[in-house]
């Protein structure tokens, strides 16, 4: 299931980064996660490599995953990876400028690799799909009034 969704950010950049690379503190501005733990801080001055876990309400209940980011590029781009419940989940957060402000792109490819998994995605993957556009489309507005505020 892959998603992706953008918004435009009236800050630079630069201000967009500093907010979706502040994971330690993201609860404070996006309303969706409920708590983030630091398991392991990055080495060395890239983001890559710190991992985390974070749990947030999706599809009415409470969710805890462990993520880790894989790949950044300053300030352009992170990603991250997630492997629970018999898939694995990247996501990755891309910043553009765009005019005096940004474009901000947040997409979410999520594979199942189990047999189990795979037949819950069939029969109910569409939920989620739904449920992540939803999750995806609030996280972006609360990054934009954060960066904008």
């Amino acid at each position: 299931m892959q998603v992706s969704r953008d918004i435009e950010v009236n800050a630079t950049p630069a201000a967009v980064w500093a907010y979706i690379t502040n994971i330690k503190e993201a609860s404070s501005w996006i309303s969706g996660i409920k708590s983030i733990e630091v398991l392991e801080e990055a080495k060395g001055p890239s983001i890559v490599g710190l991992k985390w876990q974070e749990t947030r309400e999706f599809m009415g209940k409470d969710a805890t995953e462990v993520m880790w980011i894989t790949d950044a590029t300053e300030p352009k781009f992170y990603q991250t990876r997630a492997e629970s419940h018999g898939s694995i989940y990247v996501s990755r957060m891309e910043v553009e400028e765009q005019g005096s402000g940004s474009r901000l792109t947040m997409s979410f490819d999520g594979q199942p690799v189990t047999f189990t998994a795979k037949l819950l995605w069939a029969l109910t993957g569409w939920m989620a799909k739904k449920a992540l556009y939803k999750t995806i489309d609030q996280d972006l507005q609360d990054i934009k009034k954060a960066a904008e505020g």
